[in-house]
C-alpha cells in the first residue's frame, strides 16, 4: 500500500515539475520559439530543455540529440537536411524524425 502510494506521490510531482507549454515530459513534447517561428518536438522525453541559441542570422534549438533545428535568414534546417525558406506565420512540427511545416492559424 504505501509503495503504490509513493509511486503515486513521485508520478505527480514528476507530472508537475515536467508538463508547461514548453515542455509536457508526460506526452514527450516540447515547444520554443526559434528565430521567430514556433517549433514543436515530440518523441523528447526530457524534464529540462535547452533554450534555442541565438545567432546573428538566426538561431538554434537542439532539445534532443536526434533533433537539431537550426533558422538561419528564415531557412530552415532539420539534423543537417535543408527544407526551404520559412514564411513568416511558420510552425514547424519535428514528430519522431519527420518535419512538416504549417501555417500558423
Amino acid at each position: 500500500m504505501r509503495l503504490r502510494l509513493l509511486i503515486g506521490v513521485m508520478f505527480v510531482a514528476l507530472f508537475v515539475s515536467g508538463c508547461s507549454r514548453s515542455n509536457n515530459l508526460l506526452l514527450g513534447r516540447v515547444e520554443a520559439v526559434v528565430a521567430g517561428h514556433t517549433v514543436v518536438v515530440t518523441d523528447c522525453y526530457r524534464t529540462k530543455v535547452p533554450a534555442p541559441v541565438s545567432e546573428a542570422a538566426g538561431a538554434t534549438f537542439t532539445p534532443c540529440r536526434d533533433a537539431a533545428v537550426a533558422i538561419r535568414n528564415d531557412e530552415l534546417t532539420v539534423n543537417g537536411t535543408a527544407y526551404g525558406r520559412l514564411t513568416a506565420d511558420a510552425r514547424v512540427i519535428v514528430d519522431h524524425g519527420r518535419v512538416s511545416i504549417e501555417k500558423t492559424p
